[in-house]
């Protein structure tokens, strides 16, 4: 049955049981409202409160009571053949049985996340810099700088009792992106959303998010997104706490409140499951909530004034999850549920979407990820000398005969696998600078793409590098007479090094 005919049809009844839900404190659920949330979905919810769903995704459940359609879309690597992914139930929660048997002996990428509403506002991944007019963001590690898909079996969880699984935003550059959507808000238009993550994964860089954004992938000024920011990122420095916290990416900034910092009272927003609620009403405030994605219910961590440049609100229609307005693709999270709506919820229909989330069951999210750092040196087939890191403003090079502090660095493993590297001689990270056109050189006091490299193990246990920011392979070019640079597309001598772990 098409969501929006249901809800038309049944306008009355959704009414009803959203009072049900606001008449019970979240806290205390009974086996009775549990049965009650059961019958609706958040975007029921949401519907009778007046601020319906414009754009909805889920990989656990429908979000419409009348929803029967599929949640998403999955590829094989084996003979790139694809499968939709849908209900056991309509209203119900995911079957996931045909992945399991789909992927088996394989690996799969999911390709699309499906909108529920009728907007037909589909998630596929992200163009990044691929798409026309998308020069001004930043590129994704996939063809042509698109983004790429998560792995679809990386993320199991339970809900309800039933085998699921979420989104998994850890690889560098994981992504989704809708750069024309239908009827969301836009400009100052007030725009609710929510979203189910997680605190088991997610990091201190840009930007892992979900909500509006810019429709050309790049960042166009103050206010042109508004979207949930979920991480530790504190850009203004002074924030109480290691967080995660929740937060609003109105581009150019993630910010806990007006002025970016988090409340101190509340030094991080953390669980095996956790909702996070951002809106904004255009042009005099905007509201940052979370709360348990397995009990009780929203704390209100920010109500107030927009930041200063940031009224009226100038949001355009796109919709993305994984990545920053600008095609940003550092950041880290977990996906299983969320929905823009048009208009400002009440904080009612919120407190009652979230015990519909409570009720779900959501369970079994067990899946760790690990960071390490240890302390190596390179030394290059090349020439069979180690790699030397002087200064901040001598390129890297080839050409030490023995170890000192200057061949040292710190490498820290990151939970994707990808490497940064300070050297010990400057406490400076190593950069692949001018999108790897210039040579290797440790002057940076952070990470970001240019400063993230993937660890290639060759079969004759040496080591490669390949610089995220273009893809390409770290030389000891001229068999370590020149500085090492980015820019070799296939492994030989040159781009081999032993790596000595001290």
């Amino acid at each position: 049955m098409h969501a929006l005919a249901f809800r038309r049809r049944t306008r009355l009844l959704v009414s009803l049981l959203l009072a049900v839900a606001l008449a019970v404190p979240v806290s205390g659920l009974t086996t009775t409202q549990a049965s009650a949330a059961a019958a609706q979905g958040p975007c029921d919810i949401y519907a009778a409160g007046g601020t319906p769903c414009e754009a909805t995704y889920s990989t656990t459940r429908a979000l419409f009571a009348a929803y029967n359609g599929s949640l998403y879309q999955i590829q094989r690597a084996s003979d790139n053949s694809t499968l939709n992914i849908g209900l056991a139930s309509t209203g119900g929660v995911v079957n996931s049985a045909p992945q399991v048997s789909f992927c088996a002996g394989t690996t799969c990428t999911i390709t699309q996340l499906y909108d529920q509403t009728p907007n037909g506002n589909n998630l596929p991944i992200s163009p990044g810099t691929s798409c026309s007019g998308c020069s001004g963001g930043l590129t994704g590690p996939g063809p042509n700088g698109a983004d790429i898909g998560a792995n679809a079996m990386a993320l199991p969880v339970t809900i309800g009792g039933k085998p699921a699984y979420g989104v998994l935003v850890n690889n560098i550059g994981t992504g989704y992106r809708n750069n024309a959507v239908k009827n969301v808000p836009t400009g100052s238009q007030p725009e609710g959303m929510y979203m189910m993550t997680s605190s088991n994964l997610t990091s201190g860089s840009c930007c892992f998010d979900f909500g509006s954004a810019e429709t050309n992938d790049s960042d166009d000024g103050n206010a042109t997104m508004n979207a949930i920011y979920y991480g530790s990122a504190c850009w203004v420095g002074g924030c109480t706490g290691s967080g995660p916290w929740v937060g609003g990416d109105l581009e150019n900034g993630m910010y806990f409140s007006n002025t970016g910092v988090n409340p101190s009272n509340i030094p991080s927003e953390t669980g095996m499951f956790v909702s996070a609620w951002e809106k904004n009403n255009g042009t005099t405030n905007f509201s940052l909530k979370y709360g348990s994605g397995q009990s009780g219910g929203l704390t209100t961590s920010y109500s107030g004034a927009l930041p200063n440049g940031y009224n009226p609100m100038k949001v355009q229609p796109s919709i993305e999850l994984g990545t920053g307005g600008d095609n940003s693709t550092l950041g880290k999270g977990e996906f299983f549920e969320g929905a823009v709506t048009a208009g400002f919820p009440s904080d009612a229909t919120e407190s009652a979407v979230q015990a519909n989330m409570v009720a779900a069951g959501y369970a079994n999210n067990n899946t760790t990820f690990t960071r390490s750092t240890s302390v190596v040196s390179f030394r290059a087939h090349a020439n069979g000398k180690y790699v030397d890191a002087p200064n901040n403003t001598t390129s890297l090079i080839a050409d030490a005969t023995s170890v000192g502090t200057a061949e040292t660095f710190d490498m820290a493993t990151d939970t994707d696998g990808t490497v940064t590297l300070r050297a010990h001689s400057n406490n400076n990270w190593v950069t692949a600078e001018s999108n790897g056109s210039a040579p290797l050189i440790a002057n940076r006091g952070a990470t970001g793409p240019w400063e993230t490299f993937y660890l290639i193990h060759n079969p004759d246990g040496s080591v490669s590098l390949r610089a995220y920011n273009n893809q390409h392979l770290v030389t000891a070019e001229n068999a370590g007479e020149a500085s090492l640079i980015a820019n070799r597309t296939a492994v030989g001598p040159w781009e081999e090094f032993d790596l000595i772990t001290h």
